[in-house]
């Protein structure tokens, strides 16, 4: 996403066309699980490669794109069904259509918890949307003592009408999680972890109307940007964040035993 460069820049149409081209492509993707409705793909050298690609697809009947687009922007929303995020929020503007933000997330334990600053942007399409993110540097919001870094190259969803009132849900990701984790969390990811969490998201809209009806229903920046109180971010402010400017820890000796309960959870 960062096109390797040292400039950050909000992504463009190209950029969109190809995040597309990657969540629509079968190339060069192994499939690592196929059941109920859920497909996962991995792309990456090795097995134990901690920086691989993870690409789910899931299909969501009666939910509309445009209300499964609503779930993933909706910060308020989130708190309600995101049960491993922590913390969450908007930091500032920078066009109608992107953003800077923060997130921090439950790792299962014993690994730490890790957290991004990230430069999303969206794009509407017709019927189709897109959110993708990647990390970047802002100078009021460094690395904390209470999380490891993290640092997403590229990722995103693209959500897909699929005739009236139903989608197909795409997530591609590219992170760096700062660390070098053992084998059992990389298969662990793609077993159950991205898995768990398109159901989440899939059961996130079916009950999203509902809730917004009760909560502020017309209050939607991401469609209306002119609802959008955010104060104004300047790209000058920020720069690309580089995995290698950040703390690396060793994960790989912790035992998959010592795994919390909650994590498995259905």
């Amino acid at each position: 996403m960062s096109r390797g460069g040292e400039m950050v820049y909000i992504p463009d149409d190209s950029d969109f066309s190809s995040f597309r081209d990657q969540c629509e492509s079968l190339e060069g993707w192994h499939c690592r699980y196929n059941k109920a409705g859920v497909t996962v793909w991995s792309q990456g050298q090795e097995e134990s490669c901690s920086v691989q690609k993870i690409k789910t697809r899931i299909s969501c009947k009666d939910v509309p794109a445009e209300t499964l687009y609503d779930v993933l922007h909706d910060t308020d929303y989130r708190k309600k069904w995101d049960s491993n995020m922590i913390e969450t929020y908007d930091i500032g503007r920078l066009t109608v259509n992107a953003d800077v933000g923060y997130y921090s997330w439950k790792c299962p334990s014993p690994l730490k918890n890790r957290d991004f600053v990230t430069l999303r942007s969206w794009l509407p399409l017709g019927n189709d949307y897109m959110i993708i993110n990647y990390s970047v540097k802002h100078p009021k919001y460094p690395p904390r003592k209470d999380f490891v870094r993290a640092v997403s190259l590229q990722t995103g969803y693209l959500i897909k009408a699929n005739g009236a009132g139903a989608c197909v849900l795409y997530y591609l990701t590219q992170v760096d999680p700062r660390g070098s984790l053992p084998k059992w969390v990389v298969n662990r990811v793609s077993q159950f972890v991205a898995p768990k969490a398109m159901k989440k998201i899939y059961k996130a809209g079916l009950k999203y109307p509902e809730w917004k009806r009760k909560h502020d229903p017309g209050y939607k920046p991401w469609v209306y940007p002119e609802q959008n109180t955010l104060p104004s971010v300047s790209l000058a402010e920020l720069s690309v964040q580089h995995a290698d400017s950040l703390e690396n820890i060793d994960e790989t000796g912790l035992p998959e035993d010592h795994l919390s309960t909650s994590d498995h959870e259905a």
